[in-house]
């Protein structure tokens, strides 16, 4: 079968390969893969995953092999994928675990978005009340940000979100943003909690802006360096912390909530780039050139 692997070099960061057929383990479904969404950090930072592996960890597509031992959804059953290795191929063995159901009504395309991106926002917005929070959102164009100025919205926060150009900013008051940004330097606005996605020097002008709370680092886009200048760091009043994300634990909850408020019209899934996957390498280059405003998802066919 066709799938996309891992390249190292110059043809890269991923080429089409002829794999074997995968072999589901008593408790793994076998999905047929209808579409795949792309990710910034999967395709950025190759050094992570061995040359030659089937890459990809978002997708959708549809159970054509329950797990033999009964566990998950029956065959037919439309799924999504959310951080579930070895994706971007014609046909998966996958734990339910992984999976998501997709409601009847909401587009098989649109499960493929919300893995990594989707469920990043709904796990970090959750760890606090965001009712009448005063929230930022940086990278606010991007897959994460798009979800994340929603979901906050959705929680009673009043969102702020960062972008990195006016142009950029387009649709996203209409998600639920009360603020559109492109910098924070000068701004009279404090914040209760931000979500970064971009880090750099953005991450220091963000911890100034932060009356309490947390900033939560979701990524580095920016791929520059963060320097606090001397004493940035100490302080009295409330306190303030900067952490980490890292959840890789299972994710077909969270799946599952994202499908039922998009079944239910209140959360938006941001594809701004829909192709095939025979054009992956033009999709590759638009992302990295942040031509794509939200979610890149590819039909394979």
């Amino acid at each position: 079968m066709r799938a996309l692997v891992v390249e190292h070099g110059e043809a890269g960061p991923v080429r089409f390969a002829d794999v074997d057929e995968p072999e589901p383990s008593s408790d793994e479904a076998l999905v047929e893969i209808r579409h795949i969404g792309l990710n910034f950090g999967e395709l950025n930072y190759l050094h992570l995953w061995q040359s030659g592996a089937v890459h990809g960890h978002d997708a959708a597509g549809v159970v054509v092999r329950a797990a033999a031992d009964g566990s998950g959804p029956p065959e037919g059953t439309r799924v999504a994928l959310g951080m579930s290795s070895h994706a971007w191929a014609e046909r998966v063995a996958v734990s339910p675990a992984s999976l998501g159901i997709v409601p009847e009504g909401v587009d098989l395309a649109d499960g493929a978005a919300l893995g990594i991106a989707g469920v990043t926002a709904l796990r970090v917005l959750r760890k606090r009340s965001l009712l009448a929070r005063d929230v930022l959102i940086t990278g606010a164009s991007g897959g994460v940000g798009h979800f994340a100025v929603q979901l906050a919205a959705l929680a009673g926060a009043r969102v702020t979100a960062l972008v990195g150009s006016p142009d950029r900013a387009a649709g996203l008051r209409e998600l639920g943003a009360d603020r559109v940004l492109t910098d924070l330097a000068g701004t009279e606005y404090s914040f209760d909690f931000v979500l970064d996605t971009v880090a750099g020097p953005l991450l220091a002008q963000a911890w100034h802006r932060l009356a309490g709370g947390t900033i939560h680092l979701v990524g580095y886009s920016s791929g520059q360096d963060t320097t606090f200048p001397s004493g940035a760091l100490f302080g009295f009043g409330e306190s303030r912390s900067i952490t980490t994300y890292g959840d890789m634990t299972p994710t077909s909850e969270d799946l599952t909530d994202l499908l039922g408020l998009v079944a239910a019209g209140r959360l938006s899934v941001p594809v701004g780039l829909r192709g095939s996957w025979l054009d992956v390498d033009d999709a590759v280059q638009a992302l990295f050139a942040r031509k794509v405003h939200g979610k890149i998802v590819l039909d394979v066919v």
